[in-house]
């Protein structure tokens, strides 16, 4: 942590948490219903003028037994959630609320432990080996699924409908990829869990998730979703054969793994229920929203950036002789394209933590005093980027790199590296090299392409309107 500026004042909290009940539901219908997202933050900044400022978060009653935080929207007092000396983050994965254990085959997984809980840094260590073990096969495996993804998408843009599902096709990608990478390159279909690996994975997430979800219905509408969905959490028995389902492919297929983490000391059973984590909730769950942030916003982009990524990628790719992790490094514009991308909008919008001591952070124009046990929530800083709300391709180009530590998502900053003392996403790396391969795979075979979407709480739902198959050769 940086230390405080002694000038700022020391100023009260700005903020209200309402009427105890009532208070957090008018919060909630304002987020979900009145203002939408974005909106709930900016007016709230502007009506206290400041950054930070005391509010409530959904789900808030019944489900969610203390929905009051602490925001934090400032890249000054931000970081305080990434401080692990200073804040805990034990149950705090989903923010205010917590699913039941019985989702997870009655154990807390990796995410939900805090760093001072012992068996964080093993299961966490473990990860970390895994995937570093992967190296050499992640990026063919992941270009073979793409291979199939865009192949899908041909097809269902040939059919008597003219136009092909995004998030569908690139959710059975992902999901064979990631089954096949954790399970030393087995085939799904030939597990208890069949070709059903997306939809079991989505029924399981659904029922954890579904307290902050919504699909964004007229506001009379909205008021009854938000009874049905807020008020009594969804109970895992519902879920029940899914998960099974997972588990079983998984306890087979994945002996390897298993077998590794066994060796340091995790009990199998303990290791199993850990990965399908990794896997459905942390790696499918995150991607299978992020891809389609992606291609929203580069779509979005238009043909002039199109034609620039398209450029630049078939270049280098023919410069370095193929797709290589050298070759990646020298596309200036793919990746800042991908840092654009996650710092605009990305899968993961929100860190939570609750104080270990009481403490005084700092915005930009003053301080607080925060209480031991207070929840602080954080989200992206509208002041640290010229024209934040704009979508600025070459963002991070040349001496704008710097600004990459202002890039958040991963539970850490960019410029950070996730360890087993912290709580960065462990496959923060991976997760930006599997954006930058899309990219690179899409532009390879086409010159531009056009949506439609639809945009949702936990994601945008995108329709390929058409692909332009690439006109010259690289």
């Amino acid at each position: 942590m940086t230390s405080l500026d002694p000038k700022l004042p020391l100023k009260p909290i700005p903020g209200s948490y309402g009427i105890p009940f009532f208070g957090p539901i008018s919060d909630r219908h304002d987020y979900f219903y009145h203002q939408g997202r974005d909106k709930y933050f900016a007016t709230r900044i502007k009506k206290y003028n400041s950054t930070v400022f005391k509010t409530n978060m959904p789900p808030g009653p019944f489900i969610s037994q203390n929905p009051r935080v602490i925001a934090l929207l400032d890249a000054a007092s931000f970081p305080i959630l990434f401080d692990n000396s200073k804040v805990e983050k034990r149950n705090l994965l989903d923010g205010t609320f917590m699913p039941s254990t019985e989702f997870f085959g009655g154990y807390r997984p990796c995410a939900f432990q805090d760093t001072t809980e012992p068996s964080h840094q093993l299961i966490k260590t473990f990860f970390i080996n895994f995937l570093s073990s992967k190296h050499n096969i992640f990026s063919p495996l992941f270009r073979n699924a793409l291979s199939e993804h865009f192949a899908d998408l041909e097809d269902q843009l040939a059919g008597k409908h003219g136009k092909a599902s995004f998030n569908s096709s690139i959710g059975t990608a992902i999901f064979n990829f990631l089954f096949r990478l954790i399970c030393e390159n087995k085939d799904p279909n030939e597990t208890k869990i069949g070709s059903k690996g997306p939809t079991l994975v989505q029924t399981w997430l659904g029922a954890q998730l579904a307290p902050l979800a919504t699909l964004n219905p007229p506001t009379i509408v909205g008021y009854l979703e938000d009874l049905v969905l807020r008020t009594v959490s969804i109970p895992a028995w519902t879920v029940k054969s899914s998960y099974k389902n997972l588990y079983e492919g998984f306890s087979v297929a994945a002996t390897a793994a298993l077998d590794e983490a066994e060796r340091l000391g995790i009990k199998r059973d303990e290791a199993c229920h850990n990965l399908i984590f990794m896997a459905a909730f942390n790696a499918f769950g995150g991607l299978s929203n992020q891809f389609p942030i992606l291609i929203k916003w580069v779509g979005l982009g238009g043909e002039e950036l199109h034609k620039q990524l398209a450029h630049e990628i078939r270049t280098v790719v023919k410069e370095e002789g193929g797709v290589t992790f050298a070759a990646l490094e020298n596309m200036t514009l793919t990746k800042s394209t991908v840092y654009e991308v996650l710092r605009i909008e990305t899968a993961v919008p929100y860190q939570y933590a609750k104080a270990r001591e009481d403490l005084v952070i700092q915005s930009h124009d003053a301080s607080f005093q925060i209480n031991k046990g207070e929840m602080l929530f954080g989200t992206k800083d509208p002041k640290i980027f010229d024209n934040p709300e704009d979508f600025v391709a070459n963002r991070f180009v040349g001496d704008d790199e710097k600004l990459l530590k202002y890039v958040l998502w991963s539970n850490g900053r960019e410029t950070d590296k996730p360890t087993p003392d912290n709580k960065q996403c462990p496959a923060k790396n991976l997760v930006v090299l599997m954006c930058r391969l899309f990219l690179v795979e899409l532009f390879l075979r086409y010159d531009t392409f056009t949506i439609d979407f639809k945009p949702l709480v936990l994601g945008p739902t995108v329709t390929i309107k058409s692909l332009t198959k690439a006109s010259s050769p690289f």
